[in-house]
């Protein structure tokens, strides 16, 4: 995981809080390099992303983007703001629903971002400046558990946990996905050639009892020697079930 590290937090509030007009001669902003950024991140990995190569591909000198976006560092958090504000562009969170089905709608909003957006999942938060598009993702997201009965310290933690686990579960299955071969979706193939390796290796085949149990009914169900999607759906459920749990003392009117 990227640590984010190297950022001047009061330049970047500038940078992040800003309403600055394209360049007039350049025709290029804050907002037309930093969306450049993230679509060539999108397509070639977050390495892929330097100063020169944004330079180049918008027509300009490496010069001409400082003023726009400072440093690489600071140009990596613009990325991520933008693609914060875009989570709900196209899967909203109803209003006027069930807790449920809102905290769902999270769920698969910021499931769906992480599959558009892969290399976001390795950015670690640390403690990072909110800029106008993480700041509206999350008066979203703290509104849809708003007055079901958490309090606001609570809201807070279950919607860490639930991003957390969407974050976790998304960098797994993205990660069992560049290990396929292209148009591979199962795990049996790989599995059939080392697993008489592995079995000699290991020699005493009660030494994991429970692992190989598990691992085998696993395997037998999904075909995959790991199974992050459905981990993530099931993670989901369980979360949902601990809020319910949590609100259990609510009476049925009190229960948004």
């Amino acid at each position: 995981m990227v640590k984010r590290t190297g950022v001047g937090e009061f330049k970047l509030i500038g940078l992040l809080w800003r309403d600055a007009p394209a360049s007039p001669r350049k025709g290029i902003s804050t907002h037309s390099i930093t969306a450049l950024a993230v679509a060539l991140a999108d397509r070639e990995g977050l390495d892929a992303v330097t100063i020169r190569r944004l330079a180049e591909d918008a027509g300009v000198t490496a010069m001409a983007l400082y003023p726009h976006i400072g440093g690489r560092a600071e140009l990596v958090e613009l990325m991520l703001d933008l693609v914060a504000g875009e989570t709900y562009r196209n899967v909203a969170v109803p209003e006027g629903t069930h807790w449920r089905e809102r905290v769902s709608a999270i769920a698969a909003a910021n499931w769906t971002s992480c599959r558009a957006h892969p290399w976001i999942t390795d950015q670690a938060t640390g403690r990072p400046v909110p800029g106008p598009g993480a700041s509206t993702k999350y008066e979203t997201e703290l509104r849809a558990l708003d007055g079901i009965g958490l309090s606001d310290v609570e809201m807070e933690h279950a919607l860490t946990a639930l991003l957390s686990l969407v974050q976790g579960t998304a960098r797994a299955a993205l990660a069992a996905q560049n290990s396929r071969e292209p148009g591979e979706d199962r795990d049996t193939d790989w599995w059939s050639n080392i697993e008489p390796a592995l079995t000699a290796a290991i020699g005493d085949q009660t030494r994991f009892p429970t692992a190989s149990r598990v691992s085998r009914s696993l395997g037998e169900e999904t075909g995959k020697a790991n199974d992050p999607e459905g981990a993530y759906q099931s993670g989901i459920g369980l979360i949902l079930d601990g809020i319910a749990t949590r609100l259990g003392n609510l009476t049925a009117g009190e229960r948004q």
